[in-house]
């Protein structure tokens, strides 16, 4: 492959001609940019409702593990993995939901039972 005579050191490594020197083009040569911005936001990580989930709100122990992904979710941000983050954050979004939705339904239970327990003891009061 090697021509005898030229070593591999003068053969030139460009696509131009031979008889001018790299630095000097024919034609004046014109890069065009395209700059694209994509403003996306960052993920959330949903920790101050993880947070509320684990003190306040904690059926089965869910509002633990929305915690863990939350932390998970903003580890995952500061690495600079935003597809990460959006994972363990959406999977912490759905754990707090499912807790709050649990525990709303229990204390509304709970004040449904106690009403009506109240209301059935002043009848009993009632009768005596």
């Amino acid at each position: 492959m090697n021509p005898e005579g030229y070593s591999c050191e003068a053969a030139p490594l460009y696509g131009g001609r031979y008889d001018e020197l790299p630095a000097q083009s024919s034609a004046p040569t014109m890069v065009q940019f395209t700059t694209v911005n994509i403003t996306t936001e960052p993920p959330q990580d949903h920790i101050i409702w993880s947070l509320c989930c684990l003190v306040y709100l904690n059926p089965f122990c869910l509002g633990l593990a929305a915690l863990i992904y939350s932390i998970k979710a903003r580890d995952r941000k500061v690495v600079g993995d935003l597809e990460g983050a959006r994972h363990y954050g959406s999977t912490a979004r759905c754990l707090n939901i499912i807790s709050t939705v649990l525990t709303s339904i229990a204390i509304f239970l709970f004040i449904i039972i106690f009403t009506k327990l109240i209301y059935l003891l002043t009848d009993i009061s009632r009768q005596l």
